[in-house]
Protein backbone atom coordinates (compact mmCIF):
# COMPACT_ATOMS: atom_id res chain seq x y z
CA UNK A 1 0.00 0.00 0.00
CA UNK A 2 2.90 2.55 0.97
CA UNK A 3 6.37 3.33 0.03
CA UNK A 4 8.25 4.97 2.28
CA UNK A 5 11.33 7.22 0.46
CA UNK A 6 14.08 8.80 1.93
CA UNK A 7 16.99 10.10 -0.40
CA UNK A 8 20.21 10.42 2.24
CA UNK A 9 23.44 12.67 2.00
CA UNK A 10 25.50 12.47 4.96
CA UNK A 11 22.99 12.29 7.74
CA UNK A 12 22.38 9.74 10.62
CA UNK A 13 19.13 8.12 9.51
CA UNK A 14 18.70 5.61 12.58
CA UNK A 15 16.33 7.31 14.67
CA UNK A 16 13.77 8.51 11.48
CA UNK A 17 14.13 5.22 10.53
CA UNK A 18 13.38 3.26 13.51
CA UNK A 19 10.24 5.84 14.10
CA UNK A 20 8.66 5.44 10.72
CA UNK A 21 8.97 1.73 10.97
CA UNK A 22 7.02 1.54 14.45
CA UNK A 23 4.66 3.58 13.24
CA UNK A 24 3.51 2.29 10.14
CA UNK A 25 3.94 -1.64 11.77
CA UNK A 26 1.41 -0.15 14.13
CA UNK A 27 -0.81 0.76 11.31
CA UNK A 28 -0.97 -2.58 10.26
CA UNK A 29 -0.50 -2.19 6.92
CA UNK A 30 1.65 -3.39 3.58
CA UNK A 31 4.40 -0.42 3.37
CA UNK A 32 8.35 -0.60 2.70
CA UNK A 33 10.65 1.76 3.31
CA UNK A 34 13.59 2.35 0.85
CA UNK A 35 16.72 4.76 1.82
CA UNK A 36 18.71 5.99 -1.04
CA UNK A 37 22.48 6.72 -0.14
CA UNK A 38 23.35 9.42 -2.51
CA UNK A 39 26.99 9.29 -2.79
CA UNK A 40 27.29 9.59 1.12
CA UNK A 41 30.90 9.98 2.79
CA UNK A 42 29.52 9.91 6.19
CA UNK A 43 26.90 7.86 8.21
CA UNK A 44 26.57 5.13 5.46
CA UNK A 45 27.76 2.02 7.60
CA UNK A 46 25.78 3.04 10.42
CA UNK A 47 22.88 3.33 8.66
CA UNK A 48 23.30 0.13 6.81
CA UNK A 49 23.71 -1.72 9.70
CA UNK A 50 20.75 -0.23 11.50
CA UNK A 51 18.22 -0.53 8.44
CA UNK A 52 19.27 -4.74 7.94
CA UNK A 53 17.63 -5.60 11.94
CA UNK A 54 14.38 -4.28 9.87
CA UNK A 55 11.84 -6.05 8.11
CA UNK A 56 10.47 -4.40 4.87
CA UNK A 57 13.11 -2.30 4.83
CA UNK A 58 16.35 -2.00 2.48
CA UNK A 59 19.02 0.98 1.36
CA UNK A 60 20.74 1.85 -1.64
CA UNK A 61 24.31 2.87 -1.87
CA UNK A 62 25.43 4.78 -4.92
CA UNK A 63 29.17 6.20 -4.94
CA UNK A 64 27.85 8.91 -6.84
CA UNK A 65 26.22 11.48 -5.80
CA UNK A 66 23.05 11.91 -8.28
CA UNK A 67 21.12 14.87 -6.80
CA UNK A 68 17.54 14.96 -5.35
CA UNK A 69 15.35 14.57 -8.41
CA UNK A 70 17.54 11.70 -9.61
CA UNK A 71 17.62 10.31 -5.98
CA UNK A 72 13.86 10.61 -5.81
CA UNK A 73 13.18 9.20 -9.43
CA UNK A 74 15.53 6.19 -8.78
CA UNK A 75 13.34 5.34 -5.46
CA UNK A 76 10.21 5.84 -7.13
CA UNK A 77 11.21 3.38 -10.11
CA UNK A 78 12.00 0.90 -7.14
CA UNK A 79 8.90 1.85 -5.22
CA UNK A 80 6.67 -1.34 -5.20
CA UNK A 81 3.56 0.33 -3.90
CA UNK A 82 1.14 3.11 -5.81
CA UNK A 83 1.58 6.02 -2.95
CA UNK A 84 4.74 7.44 -2.55
CA UNK A 85 5.59 8.75 1.17
CA UNK A 86 8.89 10.65 0.73
CA UNK A 87 11.07 12.30 3.58
CA UNK A 88 14.18 14.46 3.81
CA UNK A 89 16.87 12.33 5.62
CA UNK A 90 17.02 15.63 8.25
CA UNK A 91 13.76 15.41 9.75
CA UNK A 92 11.33 12.99 12.52
CA UNK A 93 7.58 13.26 12.86
CA UNK A 94 6.46 15.68 14.96
CA UNK A 95 3.26 13.14 16.08
CA UNK A 96 3.49 9.71 16.62
CA UNK A 97 0.18 9.66 14.67
CA UNK A 98 2.28 10.81 11.87
CA UNK A 99 1.73 7.66 9.02
CA UNK A 100 -1.66 6.67 10.65
CA UNK A 101 -2.95 10.69 9.49
CA UNK A 102 -1.36 9.90 6.04
CA UNK A 103 -3.50 6.64 5.78
CA UNK A 104 -6.51 8.01 6.86
CA UNK A 105 -6.56 10.53 4.21
CA UNK A 106 -5.27 8.33 1.07
CA UNK A 107 -8.65 9.35 -1.44
CA UNK A 108 -9.26 8.85 -4.61
CA UNK A 109 -9.98 12.46 -4.98
CA UNK A 110 -6.28 13.49 -3.91
CA UNK A 111 -2.96 13.14 -6.05
CA UNK A 112 -1.04 14.23 -3.21
CA UNK A 113 -1.25 15.40 -0.28
CA UNK A 114 1.56 17.75 2.17
CA UNK A 115 2.17 17.48 5.90
CA UNK A 116 4.04 20.69 6.57
CA UNK A 117 7.00 21.59 8.45
CA UNK A 118 7.73 22.43 11.60
CA UNK A 119 11.02 24.03 13.66
CA UNK A 120 11.91 23.20 17.45
CA UNK A 121 11.66 26.33 20.00
CA UNK A 122 14.83 26.36 21.40
CA UNK A 123 17.05 29.17 19.39
CA UNK A 124 19.77 27.59 17.89
CA UNK A 125 23.75 29.19 18.18
CA UNK A 126 23.76 32.52 16.04
CA UNK A 127 25.63 30.45 13.23
CA UNK A 128 22.45 28.93 12.41
CA UNK A 129 19.96 31.16 13.41
CA UNK A 130 18.96 32.63 10.16
CA UNK A 131 17.76 29.74 8.67
CA UNK A 132 16.05 28.46 12.42
CA UNK A 133 13.94 31.91 12.11
CA UNK A 134 12.98 31.59 8.73
CA UNK A 135 11.76 28.38 9.07
CA UNK A 136 9.85 29.81 12.16
CA UNK A 137 8.39 32.92 10.59
CA UNK A 138 7.67 31.84 6.74
CA UNK A 139 7.61 27.76 6.46
CA UNK A 140 5.57 26.74 9.84
CA UNK A 141 2.04 27.33 8.41
CA UNK A 142 -1.38 26.11 9.03
CA UNK A 143 -3.00 24.07 6.41
CA UNK A 144 -5.59 25.79 6.03
CA UNK A 145 -3.46 28.91 4.82
CA UNK A 146 -1.56 26.40 2.72
CA UNK A 147 -4.72 25.11 0.92
CA UNK A 148 -5.81 28.55 -0.19
CA UNK A 149 -2.68 28.56 -2.92
CA UNK A 150 -2.11 24.27 -3.05
CA UNK A 151 0.78 25.01 -5.55
CA UNK A 152 2.85 27.85 -3.53
CA UNK A 153 4.28 26.11 -0.43
CA UNK A 154 5.68 22.65 -1.44
CA UNK A 155 7.66 21.14 0.47
CA UNK A 156 9.92 18.04 -0.86
CA UNK A 157 10.79 16.95 2.53
CA UNK A 158 7.58 15.56 3.65
CA UNK A 159 4.59 14.91 1.13
CA UNK A 160 2.82 12.11 0.06
CA UNK A 161 2.17 11.09 -3.72
CA UNK A 162 0.43 8.83 -6.34
CA UNK A 163 3.32 7.22 -8.07
CA UNK A 164 1.89 7.89 -11.60
CA UNK A 165 1.57 12.27 -10.98
CA UNK A 166 5.13 11.99 -9.20
CA UNK A 167 6.90 10.26 -12.24
CA UNK A 168 4.62 12.41 -14.68
CA UNK A 169 6.05 15.74 -12.75
CA UNK A 170 9.49 14.72 -11.81
CA UNK A 171 10.31 13.11 -15.35
CA UNK A 172 9.97 16.59 -16.61
CA UNK A 173 12.37 18.07 -14.17
CA UNK A 174 16.17 17.44 -16.55
CA UNK A 175 17.99 20.17 -13.92
CA UNK A 176 20.14 18.82 -11.02
CA UNK A 177 19.85 21.84 -9.08
CA UNK A 178 18.74 23.62 -5.62
CA UNK A 179 15.48 25.00 -5.54
CA UNK A 180 13.52 23.10 -7.89
CA UNK A 181 10.81 22.40 -5.19
CA UNK A 182 9.48 25.70 -6.36
CA UNK A 183 9.35 24.07 -9.90
CA UNK A 184 7.87 21.05 -8.70
CA UNK A 185 4.86 22.78 -7.45
CA UNK A 186 4.58 24.70 -11.17
CA UNK A 187 4.36 21.47 -12.66
CA UNK A 188 1.84 20.20 -10.48
CA UNK A 189 -0.48 23.36 -10.93
CA UNK A 190 0.30 22.98 -14.76
CA UNK A 191 -1.10 19.45 -14.57
CA UNK A 192 -3.99 20.64 -11.98
CA UNK A 193 -3.06 17.82 -10.06
CA UNK A 194 -5.63 17.49 -6.85
CA UNK A 195 -3.39 18.77 -3.75
CA UNK A 196 -4.19 19.14 -0.39
CA UNK A 197 -2.17 20.20 2.33
CA UNK A 198 -2.68 18.55 5.92
CA UNK A 199 -1.37 19.16 9.44
CA UNK A 200 0.96 16.18 9.97
CA UNK A 201 4.73 18.20 10.36
CA UNK A 202 8.07 16.91 10.42
CA UNK A 203 10.37 18.61 12.32
CA UNK A 204 13.72 19.97 10.41
CA UNK A 205 16.45 19.44 12.28
CA UNK A 206 19.09 19.43 10.07
CA UNK A 207 19.34 23.54 9.83
CA UNK A 208 22.37 25.22 7.72
CA UNK A 209 24.39 27.41 9.11
CA UNK A 210 23.59 30.85 7.65
CA UNK A 211 26.17 31.30 5.26
CA UNK A 212 25.61 28.33 3.44
CA UNK A 213 21.81 29.22 3.25
CA UNK A 214 22.72 32.07 1.87
CA UNK A 215 24.10 30.41 -0.87
CA UNK A 216 21.56 27.91 -1.42
CA UNK A 217 18.93 31.37 -1.42
CA UNK A 218 21.44 32.50 -4.44
CA UNK A 219 21.68 29.24 -6.08
CA UNK A 220 17.38 28.72 -6.01
CA UNK A 221 17.00 32.15 -7.22
CA UNK A 222 19.25 31.35 -10.54
CA UNK A 223 17.71 28.21 -10.78
CA UNK A 224 14.26 30.46 -10.76
CA UNK A 225 15.90 32.71 -13.09
CA UNK A 226 16.47 29.72 -15.77
CA UNK A 227 13.31 28.55 -15.71
CA UNK A 228 12.16 31.56 -16.66
CA UNK A 229 14.62 32.06 -19.29
CA UNK A 230 14.10 28.91 -21.41
CA UNK A 231 10.32 29.53 -20.72
CA UNK A 232 9.77 26.25 -18.69
CA UNK A 233 7.21 28.50 -16.28
CA UNK A 234 4.04 28.92 -17.42
CA UNK A 235 1.39 29.05 -14.48
CA UNK A 236 2.57 29.73 -11.26
CA UNK A 237 1.94 30.92 -7.62
CA UNK A 238 5.87 32.12 -6.44
CA UNK A 239 5.70 35.16 -4.56
CA UNK A 240 9.16 35.98 -5.47
CA UNK A 241 9.00 35.12 -9.10
CA UNK A 242 5.61 37.52 -9.07
CA UNK A 243 7.40 40.68 -7.79
CA UNK A 244 10.54 40.04 -9.82
CA UNK A 245 8.69 40.21 -13.02
CA UNK A 246 6.07 43.27 -11.76
CA UNK A 247 9.65 44.96 -11.32
CA UNK A 248 11.11 44.09 -14.42
CA UNK A 249 7.51 45.42 -16.61
CA UNK A 250 7.79 48.76 -14.19
CA UNK A 251 11.63 49.22 -14.97
CA UNK A 252 11.98 49.25 -11.40
CA UNK A 253 14.55 45.85 -11.86
CA UNK A 254 17.88 48.17 -12.69
CA UNK A 255 17.21 50.33 -9.23
CA UNK A 256 17.06 47.19 -7.55
CA UNK A 257 19.85 45.78 -9.43
CA UNK A 258 21.46 48.90 -8.48
CA UNK A 259 20.71 48.22 -4.61
CA UNK A 260 22.12 45.23 -4.33
CA UNK A 261 25.59 46.38 -5.83
CA UNK A 262 25.24 48.54 -3.01
CA UNK A 263 23.98 47.39 0.10
CA UNK A 264 24.45 43.50 -0.38
CA UNK A 265 27.58 43.59 1.95
CA UNK A 266 25.56 45.60 4.78
CA UNK A 267 22.31 43.30 4.42
CA UNK A 268 24.84 40.07 4.73
CA UNK A 269 26.19 41.48 7.58
CA UNK A 270 23.09 41.64 9.93
CA UNK A 271 22.11 38.13 7.80
CA UNK A 272 24.90 36.80 9.25
CA UNK A 273 24.36 38.00 12.81
CA UNK A 274 22.56 37.63 15.82
CA UNK A 275 19.76 39.56 14.91
CA UNK A 276 19.02 38.24 11.25
CA UNK A 277 16.08 40.09 10.04
CA UNK A 278 13.59 38.42 7.76
CA UNK A 279 12.34 41.61 5.58
CA UNK A 280 16.19 42.02 4.62
CA UNK A 281 16.50 38.62 3.83
CA UNK A 282 13.40 38.62 1.53
CA UNK A 283 14.64 42.58 0.20
CA UNK A 284 18.25 40.50 -0.54
CA UNK A 285 16.27 37.41 -2.50
CA UNK A 286 14.95 40.33 -4.47
CA UNK A 287 17.53 42.43 -5.21
CA UNK A 288 20.45 39.74 -6.07
CA UNK A 289 17.32 38.33 -8.59
CA UNK A 290 16.63 41.67 -10.42
CA UNK A 291 21.02 41.93 -10.15
CA UNK A 292 21.44 38.33 -11.43
CA UNK A 293 19.10 38.85 -14.60
CA UNK A 294 21.10 41.61 -15.69
CA UNK A 295 24.23 40.60 -15.21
Amino acid sequence: MLSILIPVYNYNITNLVYNIHEQATRTKIEFEIICFEDGSNKYVIENKSSIETLMHTSIIVSSLNKGSIKSRQILSNQASYNWLLFLDSDVIPKHNSFIEKYINLISPDTDALYGGVAYKDEQPETEYLLRWKYGKSCEEINASKRNRKPYQVVVSGNFLIKKTIFNLINLKIKKNSYGLDNYFGILLNEKKARVKHINNEVYHLGIDKSDIYIKKIENAIETLLWLLNERRIFQHNNKLLSIFIYLKRLKLNHFMSLFFRVFNTSIKKNLLGKQPNIFFLQLYKISYMCYKDLQ
